[in-house]
C-alpha cells in the first residue's frame, strides 16, 4: 500500500500580493509630509553651501589679482582693471573665463577703491545678481566675515 503525502503547498489558498489602496495612500501621505519637512531645510543648506563658497571664490580671486600685479610690476591697481586679465596671457592666472562666474553664474565684480578693503574689493551680488538685497540676494565681499 503506497501512503501519499499531500503537497501542503497547494492546500493553503494563494495570497494578495498586491497592496490595498488604503496602504498607497498612506505611503504617499508620509512621504508628502517627509518631503514638507525636509525641502524647506535642504533649500537653506544649499543656500548656505552657495554664499560659502562664492566668499571663498572671491577670496581666491582677491589672491590672484594681488599675484597678478606682483607679476606684472604694478604696486597700485587702476581703476580700469578687469578681472578677465586673469585668464590672458602665456600664463593665465586663471584657466577659463567660467572661473570668474559666482555660484549663481553671475559674474564677479572688482570695485576700486574698495568698501571693505582698502585697494579693491571682489563681490559677488547673489541669486539675483543685483547690488544689495538680504538673504540669497546679499552681497558677499572678499574679505568680509
Amino acid at each position: 500500500m503506497t501512503r501519499t503525502v499531500p503537497n501542503n503547498w497547494q492546500a493553503v489558498p494563494r495570497r494578495r500580493r498586491a497592496f490595498t489602496l488604503l496602504e498607497v495612500i498612506v505611503a504617499v501621505t508620509i512621504v508628502a509630509i517627509l518631503a514638507a519637512v525636509v525641502a524647506p531645510r535642504v533649500g537653506r543648506f544649499l543656500g548656505k553651501a552657495n554664499d560659502k563658497r562664492a566668499r571663498a571664490e572671491a577670496a581666491s580671486l582677491a589672491n590672484q589679482v594681488r599675484a597678478y600685479l606682483v607679476e606684472a610690476g604694478i604696486s597700485k591697481i587702476t581703476d580700469d582693471f578687469d578681472l578677465e586679465l586673469l585668464t590672458e596671457g602665456d600664463d593665465p592666472l586663471l584657466g577659463k573665463k567660467s572661473d570668474l562666474l559666482d555660484p549663481w553664474d553671475h559674474p564677479y565684480v572688482i570695485i576700486i577703491p574698495g568698501v571693505v578693503n582698502r585697494d579693491f574689493d571682489i563681490v559677488s551680488y547673489g541669486l539675483d545678481g543685483q547690488p544689495g538685497g538680504e538673504g540669497e540676494n546679499k552681497d558677499i565681499t572678499s574679505g568680509e566675515e
